[in-house]
């Protein structure tokens, strides 16, 4: 193989929003960086890309709220940076049956975490909302006033723009195929598919729906990061009703406990649509997409979107519909640690990120180059998010509250 000649500090495995953000940050501290990705840069077939994703310090683990107050400064810190907006602000608002056991949580990880919140019965999310927003009678809804948009693919240009700006190389349309320890120079080699490799003294692993995959190949150990398809969707509010469902109007994004958990956002990306998808996806393998949506009912969607919007959103069908990819662990909880074995602290690896990590990105880009810049990671206790957890227990982190996704065949819009 045709060896590249340069010698690095960092290699970063993975250009979408973790990758990139951790190239940003390792570069800032001077380390000479690469970062490489195998199909074009701002591609869309990860999970990196589109027009939105929320940004919500509300969580049943109360042990992400701490990490979000953290990535909305460093979100607002790198916007400074570069000269424009990645990260709009709106409140959250989370709703759902009053016993749901997630819900409670979340309250209760507020009220740990000292995050303000308040927590509404029907009649006053009506009057907060203006009747925008209607919750049968034994639902309750939570407002905190730290949430958001954030948008992907701008914010995925930002961080790779933002780590040229400080020396790092950007390489696209290269595959790493295999990665191995340099017994020689110590530090390792990344070998890429058309035959090139690349020595760095540390490595960095964020490659989404691909990371069981390339780990398998690596080492042989099977990280349980299952890749789902999903699919986003947008749909028409009713004619001369728009200007209520904007930012500028106070609506926020928003999620929905129970059975199905959903989400969205306000009105932004597209005029007189708003976003409403289910949190749930069909396992694939990444290299073998349908990019179809499921081929299930969108009844309980539906009845959902006609009763909470009180009308005013046109249920029938959704007019927009996006596909993108889920890699989820069965926890929910993020990868984040050294690979361990012969490769010690010399490659760090961190995926299972989608359907809650994506707001994360600038905090986790700061820890995952704290790991290869300094061995350990400041301010943030990692015991959850390491890998060693799923062994002898194939599901993780113990919780006590239901599972916010579906990993089955689910109308994921």
């Amino acid at each position: 193989m045709e060896y590249s000649g340069e010698n690095l500090d960092v290699i970063v495995i993975g250009a979408g929003v973790m990758g990139s953000s951790t190239a940003y940050q390792t570069a800032k501290r001077g380390q000479n960086t690469l970062l490489l990705e195998q199909f074009d840069l701002l591609h869309h077939r990860g999970s990196s890309h589109g027009e939105s994703r929320t940004l919500r310090s509300t969580y049943p683990e109360d042990y992400y709220s701490h990490m979000v107050i953290e990535s909305s400064r460093l979100w607002e810190e790198a916007q400074s940076e570069i000269g424009y907006k990645v990260y709009f602000k709106t409140p959250q608002f989370d709703m759902g049956p009053a016993h749901d056991t997630s819900l409670q949580a979340v309250i209760s990880s507020c009220r740990k975490n000292k995050i303000p919140h308040r927590v509404l019965d029907p009649s006053q999310v009506f009057e907060e909302y203006s009747g925008r927003i209607q919750l049968p009678e034994n639902w309750i809804g939570v407002i905190t006033e730290l949430g958001g948009v954030v948008k992907p693919t701008k914010a995925v240009s930002m961080y790779q723009t933002l780590a040229v700006k400080h020396g790092a190389t950007l390489r696209d349309n290269i595959e790493v195929v295999d990665i191995k320890k340099d017994d020689v120079r110590g530090g390792v080699l990344v070998y890429t598919k058309d035959g090139e490799s690349f020595w760095g003294k540390k490595c960095v692993v964020t490659v989404g729906a691909w990371m069981k995959k390339l780990v398998k190949r690596v080492t042989s150990l099977v990280l349980p990061i299952q890749p789902l398809e999903t699919t986003v969707c947008y749909w028409r509010i009713k004619q001369g009703q728009e200007g209520k469902f904007t930012m500028a109007s106070g609506f926020p994004t928003f999620a929905s406990y129970g059975e199905p958990y959903i989400y969205g956002t306000p009105s932004l990306e597209f005029p007189g649509l708003i976003k409403i998808p289910v949190h749930g996806g069909s396992p694939c393998d990444p290299d073998k997409r349908t990019w179809a949506p499921a081929a299930t009912s969108l009844d309980p969607l539906k009845v959902w979107i006609k009763e909470r919007f009180n009308g005013l959103v046109d249920s029938s069908a959704p007019v927009l519909t996006q596909s993108c990819l889920y890699s989820m662990t069965p926890d929910e909880d993020f990868v984040i640690d050294f690979l361990g074995g012969e490769f010690g602290k010399e490659v760090v690896v961190a995926g299972g990120f989608s359907g809650h990590g994506f707001k994360m990105a600038p905090v986790v880009g700061r820890i995952l180059a704290d790991l290869v810049v300094g061995g350990e990671a400041r301010d943030v206790e990692l015991k959850h998010f390491r890998v060693g957890r799923f062994e002898g227990n194939a599901n993780g982190n113990v919780k006590g509250f239901e599972d916010q996704v579906s990993r089955t065949e689910v109308p994921t819009c």
